[in-house]
C-alpha cells in the first residue's frame, strides 16, 4: 500500500478498556471524543471518509472532505473521530446525530494518527513521530473542520479527574513508542469517566441485538419523573431472583410516563430504585449504562 493509487480503508487500531489509566513517562494521553471513529483517505486531490467498519460516509461529511482536499500532501491516511462540540467545547453525541441530518457544517474531524503520507507507510513508525508529522500536516487553521487531537503528558490520574469533572467520555492512553496495529490493542488503553446514579425503574425489556434484559429508567427533576433511558441489568443470580419476584408484584399495564411506547416492555409501579453506573449524562440519555443493585 505504498503507492497512492492503492490507498484505501485500513481497519483501525482499537484501545482496550481499563479501570485506571497507565502511569509513566512512556505514555501520552488524549481526550476520548464521543463521536464516530473515522478514517480519512486523501488521494490525488480527492478525499474519502470511512467508518470504523469500512463503510464510505464521504457524502455525510462534505465540509471535512473539502478541507481535506486542501491539505499540503499528495496522499495520506488520517485516523480520527468526527464530533460536534457543545457550547463548552465538549463533544455531544446527540448533537452529532442531529448535525448529520441537517447541519453537516458543524462536524469536526479530530485527527490523532497518521498512517500514510505521500507514498510512505508510517504504521511501523513510533507513535510520537507519526503524530509530529500529523500536526505539521494539519497546521493550526482557526475554524477548520480538521483539528489535531492534542495530547497530555504527565500525571494520568490528574488528567483523568479533570476530564471527568468536565463530563467528558474518558481518556485514551497510548504507548509513545508503539507501532500502529489494526484491531484491539494493549498499547492503546481507554479509561471511561463513569458516574453512578440512583434511578427509578419504570419497566423491563430486552435489547434487540443481544436479547439481554434492560431496565427502563427515569430520573427525578423538580419532583417529576423524566425518562433517562435503558440500562443493562447486571445482578447476581440471587439478586436477579429477588428482582423478578418484586417485578411480579408491581406489574401494571401502562407506563407511568404515558408517552412511552414499547410493546415488548413489562411496566411496573415506579417504586424500585436502582444503582446505575453510566457515562455522565451531559444533555442526553443514559449511555453505556448498567444497573448494578437496589437502593
Amino acid at each position: 500500500m505504498s503507492r497512492a493509487s492503492r490507498l484505501g480503508f485500513i481497519s483501525p487500531q482499537l484501545p482496550s478498556l481499563t479501570d485506571q489509566p497507565p502511569e509513566g513517562a512512556n505514555w501520552i494521553h488524549e481526550v476520548k471524543h464521543d463521536g464516530y471513529r473515522t478514517m480519512l483517505v486523501i488521494e490525488r486531490g480527492t478525499a474519502r471518509t470511512y467508518t470504523r467498519n469500512g463503510h464510505d460516509w464521504s457524502d455525510r461529511y462534505p465540509g471535512i472532505i473539502t478541507a481535506a482536499r486542501k491539505l499540503p500532501c499528495r496522499n495520506a491516511i488520517l485516523d480520527g473521530e468526527v464530533i460536534v462540540q457543545d457550547a463548552r467545547g465538549v463533544s455531544d453525541f446527540e448533537a452529532l446525530q442531529s448535525a448529520l441530518r441537517s447541519q453537516p457544517t458543524h462536524l469536526i474531524f479530530y485527527a490523532f494518527d497518521l498512517l500514510h503520507l505521500d507514498g510512505k507507510d508510517l504504521r511501523d513508525t513510533p507513535l510520537v513521530q507519526r503524530r509530529a508529522k500529523l500536526q505539521t500536516l494539519l497546521g493550526n487553521p482557526s475554524g477548520s473542520p480538521l483539528q489535531f487531537s492534542e495530547e497530555f503528558i504527565g500525571d494520568a490520574a490528574t488528567f483523568f479527574r479533570a476530564c471527568a469533572a468536565h463530563e467528558l467520555e474518558g481518556i485514551v492512553s497510548k504507548l509513545a513508542t508503539s507501532r500502529y496495529r489494526s484491531g484491539r490493542s494493549k498499547t492503546w488503553l481507554k479509561t471511561k469517566c463513569f458516574a453512578e446514579s440512583e434511578l427509578t425503574l419504570l419497566g423491563i425489556d430486552r435489547d434487540r441485538k443481544t436479547n439481554a434484559p434492560r431496565a427502563l429508567l427515569a430520573k427525578s427533576e423538580r419532583g417529576h419523573l423524566v425518562y433517562a433511558g435503558p440500562a443493562f441489568i447486571v445482578l447476581s443470580a440471587e439478586a436477579r431472583e429477588e428482582f423478578e419476584a418484586r417485578l411480579a408484584k408491581l406489574k401494571q399495564e401502562r407506563p407511568v410516563l404515558s408517552w412511552l411506547r414499547n410493546r415488548d416492555a413489562r411496566w411496573v409501579k415506579p417504586v424500585i430504585t436502582l444503582k446505575v453506573k453510566h457515562l455522565a449524562f451531559g444533555s442526553g440519555l443514559l449511555r453505556h449504562a448498567t444497573g448494578r443493585g437496589f437502593v
